[in-house]
C-alpha cells in the first residue's frame, strides 16, 4: 500500500506500456518488447541501461500483465539459496518470474545457478544492469537471454515526466510551480527519471510557499544542501573520471586520490573504477612499466572480492602507483597506427612463406617455402620480412623515452639495420 512517504517515482510509475516514457525502440507501436508482452510470450531478458530509464518499470509491467507468479530479488543481499527456493517454488508453480536488480552483482556460482531453470523454461528470467553485459554476466547465461539496451531520457521525455507528474501526483496537484527555467533540473537528472522526480519533490518539501518559482539558482541551492551532486549516469559521472584518469596520467597522485574519494563517497561502481585503471595501465603506462598492468588486474580482480568499503584501499594503492610509474603510450600508438594501414590498404595477402600449410596442396603451393626459423640464428633473430610486400618496411610502434623502451629501441635498431641494411 502507498503511503505518504513513498517516493514520487514510486507513486506515479506506470503499469502499462502505454504509460511508459521513453524506450520507443522498445515499446513503441510495433517495438520488439512491446509484442512479446501483448502476446504474453516472454523470453528471459537483461535490460541494460543507466540508472532510471525504466528497467524495474518494465519489469512491473510486464509482472501485470503476464499471468505468473513475480518474484523479485536484489543482486546486492540475495544469494544462491534465496535463487534456488524461487526456482524450487516456480517448479509447484509450473512457471514463474524473477526480476534481479543489479544482476551485475552476482557472481559467476549466482549466475550459474540460474542456468538450468532458464534454459528448461522453469523461470523467466528479467535481470537489469547498469553495466555491459558482456563483461559482467556469464556467457552461458548471456546465452539464454535477450538484452534490451534502454536509453537516457531527452529532453523532451524528462519535460513529460514533470508535466505527468504534477498533474497525477495528489500531493503535487495541492502546490502550484511556476516554470521559469528547467536547465538545472534536466542537468543533475542526467536522463535520469527517478533522479528527476526526486529533486521535484525535493523542491515541493523545501519551499514553502506558493507558488513554487522554479529557476535554475534555486534547484542549484536546493540540489547542494539536499543532494549529491555526483551524478553516476550524468555528467559529473564523466567529469571527475576524465579528471581522474587525466591525474594518474600526467602523474599527480594526489589529484588522483583526490577524484578517487570522490568517485567513492558519490558511489560509484567499483568495478568501473577499477576497469578505468586497468586500460589506462596499458595505454598510458604500457612497456614503460609492464608491472602496472599486473598490478591494475589484482586490482580489479581483488575489489570484485572484497567490495565497499575496504576496496578503496586497494583501489587507492594501484591509483598511487599508476600515476608514479614511468609512463609511454606506445603500445597505444602502434595498434592506432596499423589500424590505419590497415584501413587504408585493406586485406593485404599473408607472404607465401610465413603462411601456415596444413595440407599437401598448400605445400605445392608454396605455402611456407623458405620460413626461416628463427631459433635456428643468431640472436634468434633471422632477417625475413614478415609484413605484406606492399608495406615492407613500415614502422607502426616506436618506443617511448624511458629506460624499459629505450632497450627496446636499441635492440630494434639492430634489428632493422640487419634486415633493412639502414
Amino acid at each position: 500500500m502507498l503511503t505518504q512517504r513513498t517516493p514520487l517515482a514510486e507513486r506515479i510509475r506506470p503499469y502499462t506500456l502505454d504509460g511508459l516514457i521513453g524506450q520507443e525502440h522498445l515499446t513503441g507501436k510495433d517495438a520488439i518488447l512491446r509484442k512479446s508482452v501483448e502476446s504474453g510470450t516472454i523470453p528471459s531478458m537483461i535490460l541494460w541501461g543507466p540508472p532510471g530509464v525504466g528497467k524495474t518499470t518494465i519489469a512491473n509491467i510486464i509482472a501485470n500483465q503476464v499471468k505468473l507468479p513475480f518474484n523479485v530479488l536484489s543482486a546486492v543481499n540475495a544469494g544462491v539459496k534465496d535463487v534456488r527456493e524461487i526456482i524450487a517454488k516456480a517448479r509447484r508453480q509450473n512457471g514463474a518470474i524473477l526480476f534481479i536488480d543489479e544482476i551485475h552483482r552476482f557472481n559467476k556460482s549466482q549466475q550459474d545457478a540460474l542456468l538450468h531453470a532458464v534454459e528448461k523454461g522453469i523461470i523467466t528470467l528479467i535481470g537489469a544492469t547498469t553495466e555491459n553485459p558482456s563483461f559482467e554476466v556469464n556467457p552461458a547465461l548471456l546465452s539464454r537471454c535477450q538484452v534490451y539496451v534502454l536509453k537516457p531520457l531527452g529532453e523532451k521525455e524528462l519535460l513529460q515526466l514533470i508535466d505527468i507528474a504534477l498533474s497525477s501526483d495528489s500531493e503535487l496537484r495541492m502546490r502550484k510551480f511556476k516554470f521559469k527555467e528547467h536547465n538545472a533540473l534536466l542537468k543533475l537528472s542526467g536522463g535520469d527519471a527517478r533522479k528527476l522526480l526526486n529533486l521535484l519533490e525535493l523542491l515541493a518539501d523545501s519551499v514553502k510557499k506558493d507558488p513554487i518559482v522554479v529557476t535554475d539558482k534555486v534547484v542549484m541551492d536546493i540540489a547542494q544542501q539536499r543532494v549529491a551532486i555526483y551524478d553516476k549516469a550524468g555528467e559529473q559521472h564523466y567529469d571527475i573520471i576524465s579528471a581522474f584518469i587525466k591525474s594518474i596520467r600526467g602523474s599527480d597522485p594526489n589529484a588522483a586520490v583526490y577524484y578517487l574519494a570522490r568517485m567513492v563517497d558519490g558511489g560509484e561502481d567499483v568495478k568501473f573504477i577499477a576497469r578505468r585503471m586497468l586500460i589506462l595501465a596499458s595505454e598510458d603506462i604500457g612497456n614503460a612499466n609492464p608491472t602496472a598492468l599486473v598490478l591494475a588486474n589484482n586490482c580489479f580482480q581483488a575489489v570484485n572480492v572484497i567490495g565497499y568499503p575496504e576496496a578503496r584501499i586497494i583501489l587507492s594503492q594501484c591509483a598511487i602507483y599508476l600515476a608514479c610509474s614511468p609512463k609511454s603510450n606506445a603500445s597505444y600508438m602502434a595498434i592506432r597506427n596499423a589500424q590505419a594501414k590497415v584501413k587504408e590498404s585493406g586485406d593485404l595477402p599473408v607472404p607465401l612463406h610465413i603462411r601456415n600449410a596444413p595440407t599437401e596442396l598448400m605445400k605445392k603451393l608454396d605455402y611456407g617455402k623458405g620460413y626461416k626459423y628463427s631459433h635456428d640464428y643468431s640472436g634468434n633473430f633471422s632477417d625475413q620480412e614478415y609484413l605484406p610486400d606492399a608495406i615492407s618496411g613500415n614502422r607502426f610502434f616506436e618506443p617511448g623515452n624511458n629506460p624499459r623502451e629505450n632497450e627496446m629501441r636499441k635492440r630494434l635498431e639492430q634489428w632493422w639495420k640487419e634486415k633493412y641494411g639502414y
